[in-house]
């Protein structure tokens, strides 16, 4: 980054345009002083001299200067200046669009339609992503705030509603609740005549329980 003192007295108009003038003291520290300007957008204004276009006539200093301005209009939220630029390259990547497709249906060749209409769709989702930045910033999405936001998997549980419980079936209320017991099956029935065979034996034709 070249620099150069301003010194009073002393013809300037045969400064170089490239150079960065610096007004330091006598008791600041130069090393500083030029640590402050790089982190301040000094570097930013020796690119954009560089690819900018103007000629030998746009110095670096006069753009670190309009380079300020511009920041501390971002600073205090005046944001006309980024909304006439994204107007601007809209409208430019349009023109572009329609040059490379009018270009395009000029062609003879497949090939040469397909690259210069492949070129122009580019250009026209490049014109779609501006209009659409440009529309965030005339008209923001609101900003909604989410509580309660755990890290890691979470699990909801909307719980039981008090009318659940009416809905559901009655226990099986044949079934003994006490632990051991068994059902009462009553008396023992007598045989029926439809089924003689089946009747039941008397205490002499039981078999004996014989143990081993």
């Amino acid at each position: 980054m070249a620099t150069g003192k301003s010194t009073k007295g002393k013809n300037n108009a045969q400064a170089d345009p490239h150079a960065l003038r610096v007004e330091i003291q006598p008791d600041d520290n130069q090393s500083e002083r030029l640590a402050e300007l790089a982190t301040d957008g000094a570097l930013t204004a020796i690119t954009l001299q560089a690819f900018a276009g103007g000629g030998p006539e746009l110095g670096v200093t006069e753009l670190l200067a309009a380079m300020r301005k511009a920041g501390d209009e971002t600073v205090v939220g005046d944001m006309g200046r980024f909304e006439r630029v994204l107007t601007h390259q809209f409208l430019t990547l349009d023109a572009l669009f329609n040059n490379l497709a009018q270009r395009s249906g000029r062609q003879e060749s497949f090939k040469g339609i397909e690259v210069l209409m492949r070129l122009a769709l580019k250009a026209q989702s490049q014109a779609r992503a501006t209009a659409e930045t440009l529309a965030l910033m005339k008209n923001p999405m609101p900003y909604i705030k989410q509580a309660n936001i755990a890290n890691g998997p979470q699990q909801v549980n909307n719980g039981t509603p008090a009318s659940a419980g009416k809905n559901q079936s009655p226990p099986n209320e044949l079934l003994e609740h006490q632990h051991g017991n068994t059902l009462d099956i009553g008396a023992q029935a007598t045989s029926g005549r439809a089924d003689p065979a089946m009747a039941t034996l008397e205490a002499k034709h039981r078999p004996t329980n014989t143990r081993g």
